[in-house]
């Protein structure tokens, strides 16, 4: 018995430490792991070299609808939906895994920099299985989106199909500047 509670102990530790380097929050890492806050803090404090963010976690839906989030929430479900169908991974190791393939078709190498952080992804996955979220289909591209789930979804357009007039202005002003300045 004792050998079978080492082997779940070092489980645990190595999920919490790849939860971790993938930029989870601690809340996150008490949720999913059997750990004590004392060892998580010690794990993230070793691998980060500064302590945990403070604060609430994501709690609202509104985030995940918005124009270039829902761009980057709706390929992080869409991958999490097809392993979950067809890989038959679930779990928070669906998450992970999900969230790897999302960090490699945006080509983001660093987690902290992406625009979808892995807490923010986890938080999403919560949402669906509560129903405050769901998939709507653009009747333009097809594509499936994440969207509210009490909203109407008739003639729904992806924010890629349907571009919001002031959509990436702010990169391109940002870009104007630094052109300036060079």
């Amino acid at each position: 018995m004792a050998i079978k509670s080492v082997v779940n102990e070092a489980n645990e530790i190595q999920l919490a430490i790849e939860l971790v380097k993938l930029g989870a929050r601690l809340q996150l890492l008490e949720s999913e792991t059997s750990l004590s806050r004392e060892r998580l803090l010690k794990i993230y404090k070793e691998l980060k070299g500064v302590s945990p963010p403070k604060g609430m976690l994501p709690f609202s839906t509104d985030w995940f609808v918005t124009w270039q989030p829902n761009i980057h929430s709706s390929l992080f479900m869409n991958i999490y939906k097809y392993l979950n169908e067809h890989a038959e991974i679930n779990g928070i190791e669906a998450v992970i895994k999900s969230y790897r393939l999302y960090l490699e078709q945006v080509a983001c190498l660093n987690p902290d920099e992406a625009l979808l952080s892995l807490t923010r992804a986890w938080t999403l996955v919560r949402f669906f299985e509560g129903k405050m979220l769901t998939f709507a289909r653009c009747s333009e591209c097809g594509g499936h989106f994440v969207a509210h789930s009490l909203d109407l979804h008739d003639q729904y357009r992806c924010g890629l199909c349907h571009v919001p007039s002031r959509a990436g202005k702010t990169k391109k002003a940002k870009d104007a500047e630094m052109a300036m300045v060079a």
